[in-house]
Parts: structure tokens; C-alpha cells; sequence
């Protein structure tokens, strides 16, 4: 089974778990990338059960309302039940790495302000350690050599990536090297960088549930601890 089919799969789901939430007044948090692209797809299948949308991106705001569903500045938006994203690395205690498509810090402030956190991923992003997807950390672009010094101090590598600006006009270093057994301080301690916007690492705030699609079908899992 190849891995569009596996994310099709836990997309769809993702779908059926959160059908509990998907009421008339309901404003649904949907995160960014490709993975969660195919739940966009299986989203407009139901939305006419719902209100609308909160996009933690210009993509993934410009795929909702191509699927006709009403998108909402967060800033108008009370409360989320729940918000849906994939991730790039997630551990046993549903710690994850995200920022692989550049929108981690607008996909943290959707995540924070949910009261339910969905993980959504194939097999292959589940992991014993993060960190051997590269962590990025979005920095204020004069800050970028300043910070990526004080990664290598930390015992980082970081990588500039090229030609890449954030939604936010930002720009991402991508930290190499990493052995991440400690997530929770890990994220603290790289967000105290003075011109760090903020990191991948979704910690502090994990997942409250992970969906992971195999070849077995959809296994839902809880944090381990």
C-alpha cells in the first residue's frame, strides 16, 4: 500500500472520529500539508454539517474555500473543538516535529487554542526519538545567522532554507543532528532564542489522539504517558 493511500485512509478516519464535533455551530481548526490536504478532500464531503473552517495557512485556506467551506479569521472564532493536522515525526507520548511545509508557527496557534488535538499520519512518521527530521525553527530574517550560531552551540546543525519565506514573512532553519529525548525542554529552551518566532516541536501542546494509517488499517493511539 503506498502512502497516498495509507493518508487517504487515516484522512477519512479522521473524518468519523471527529463526527462528534461536526455540528451546525461548529468552526473546525485544519492544519497544512499533504496529509492533511486529503482531509480537506474528505472534509467538503461532510460540510454542509458544519460552519466553517480556522486555516493555519494560505494553502490550506485557498483548498478549503475551493471546496466552498467558509473559512474564519481566528480572531472572530470563540472556541475550536478540535483541530486536524499531520505531523512529521511523532513519538510514543504524541510529542511531534512539524514545520516540514513551512506553516508551524500558525499551526501552533490553531493547536493551542483547540480543545482537541486529532494527529493524523502514515506509519512511517512514527518514531521511538524526534529528531531525524530536521527541526524547523522559524526566525525574524536579520536574526537568522544570530540564532543559527546559538543552534550550533546547542549542538545543532542548522540549515537556511533557500528561497523559502513563511506566511508570516519569516524565514525557516532547519536544525540537523538532533537527538530529541527531552521534547518538552528542547521546545523552551530553542523558543528563548532572541528572534526565534517559534519551533517545530509540538511538546508543551501534544496531540490528544494520533491516527495512524498501515497497512492493517487505521490504529488510534493515546499518549504513552
Amino acid at each position: 500500500m503506498d502512502q497516498d493511500t495509507l493518508k487517504a485512509s487515516v484522512a477519512k478516519a479522521a473524518i468519523e472520529y471527529i463526527d462528534v464535533y461536526l455540528q451546525s455551530d461548529a468552526i473546525v481548526g485544519v492544519g497544512t500539508g499533504s496529509t492533511a490536504n486529503f482531509f480537506i478532500d474528505s472534509l467538503a464531503e461532510v460540510k454542509q454539517r458544519f460552519m466553517g473552517a480556522v486555516a493555519s495557512s494560505d494553502a490550506t485556506e485557498e483548498r478549503l474555500k475551493a471546496h466552498g467551506i467558509p473559512v474564519y479569521d481566528l480572531n472572530s472564532v470563540d472556541e475550536l473543538a478540535v483541530y486536524v493536522d499531520g505531523a512529521d515525526e511523532v513519538n510514543e507520548s504524541l510529542e511531534l516535529i512539524k514545520g516540514g511545509g513551512g506553516a508551524l508557527t500558525r499551526e501552533k496557534i490553531v493547536a493551542s487554542v483547540a480543545k482537541n488535538f486529532v494527529c493524523i499520519v502514515d506509519t512511517t512518521k512514527c518514531v521511538t526519538t524526534l529528531g531525524s527530521f530536521p527541526l524547523p525553527i522559524e526566525v525574524i530574517a536579520m536574526a537568522r545567522s544570530a540564532v543559527a550560531r546559538r543552534l550550533v552551540g546547542l549542538g545543532g546543525q542548522p540549515v537556511y532554507r533557500e528561497n523559502f519565506v513563511t506566511d508570516n514573512g519569516n524565514v525557516i532553519l532547519d536544525v540537523h543532528g538532533l537527538a530529541i529525548d527531552a521534547a518538552k525542554e528542547f521546545e523552551q529552551t530553542f523558543n528563548s532564542l532572541v528572534g526565534t518566532v517559534t519551533n517545530g516541536l509540538f511538546a508543551l501542546r501534544p496531540a490528544d489522539v494520533l491516527l495512524v494509517g498501515t497497512s492493517e488499517g487505521v490504529q488510534e493511539k493515546t499518549a504513552s504517558n
